[in-house]
């Protein structure tokens, strides 16, 4: 078994974008602008974010035997991700339909495809040896559960990006050492008062920076970086891939949600969740800049 830091067990989409000035009313027809396919899905999006920012990543996840299969497995083979856990399933990959909007917003849309089929013995496999496992609940919440349950078995440090939100979410939690919320998130779950007693929260506001709550302990405000946002879509995944590469090398939380603030900000400067601008070096530099207050 090929060794890894960080075990992302996630979604791969084929995302689709379109440019829009507005999201169209219903049956309204409107032009759009800017069309592209890019390689994504949460976990995809954040397996590659935490290899672009030096974690050695191995991938869980399953795609479909359709053409965009292999365009997704190029994508993770473009940041030496092995493919060795990415099971082939009948039908179609996983699909997101992304209206890219003014000012760097997006309304998206996801069709599960193969992520849906990921199987729970295919998961048991990938999380051993690593030392920080990584989800998110846009695959089979089941096969989520599973992820975390078993990393717990080998001593893993257990992250879950609650998103899309669920109330599922509660029952991971005994399982969970850091959960990933951004506001939405937090208040689908019923807020930061409630899950703090539980669970290390890292709390993720966009423009107005990150929060740290320790479980049963301190808090630490992390400011945002000061940017001109072109496209937001992967920056929340991105801010997941940067945090937990920084955790896998024994950052301290402060560290880690200021290398994944800094991960999210150079991806939203770009177009595509995967922008190549996207390095550890990049990081660094920007971590190394003051930030607004």
């Amino acid at each position: 078994m090929t060794t890894a830091t960080v075990c992302v067990v996630g979604s791969l989409n084929a995302d689709r974008y379109l440019g829009l000035a507005r999201v169209p009313q219903p049956g309204e027809t409107m032009l759009g602008s800017n069309l592209g396919l890019y390689p994504g899905g949460k976990g995809l999006n954040q397996a590659v974010a935490a290899a672009r920012c030096g974690a050695s990543v191995r991938f869980c996840g399953a795609v479909g035997s359709d053409i965009e299969a292999e365009f997704l497995r190029d994508a993770l083979a473009s940041v030496e991700i092995s493919g060795e856990y990415v099971a082939t399933a009948e039908g179609p990959s996983g699909a997101a339909y992304v209206f890219s909007l003014p000012g760097g917003e997006n309304s998206i849309v996801v069709a599960q495809g193969a992520n849906a089929q990921l199987a729970a013995s295919d998961v048991a496999s990938a999380v051993r040896g690593a030392s920080v496992v990584l989800t998110q609940l846009e695959i089979n919440l089941d096969i989520a559960a599973t992820a975390l349950r078993e990393a717990r078995q080998y001593s893993a440090i257990t992250v879950l990006n609650a998103a899309p939100a669920h109330p599922a979410t509660w029952e991971m939690l005994p399982d969970v050492d850091i959960l990933i919320v951004n506001e939405t998130e937090a208040a689908s779950l019923g807020g930061l008062d409630a899950l703090r007693p539980h669970v290390t929260v890292v709390y993720t506001r966009g423009a107005d920076g990150v929060t740290v709550y320790e479980r049963g302990g301190g808090v630490i405000e992390v400011p945002a970086f000061a940017i001109d946002p072109v496209d937001t879509t992967g920056a929340g995944d991105a801010f997941c891939g940067g945090f937990v590469a920084a955790v896998a090398r024994g950052a301290s939380l402060e560290a880690a949600a200021r290398e994944g603030a800094a991960a999210g900000a150079v991806v939203a400067e770009h177009r595509g969740a995967q922008t190549s601008a996207l390095s550890h070096e990049a990081v660094r530099r920007l971590v190394d800049q003051p930030v607004s207050a």
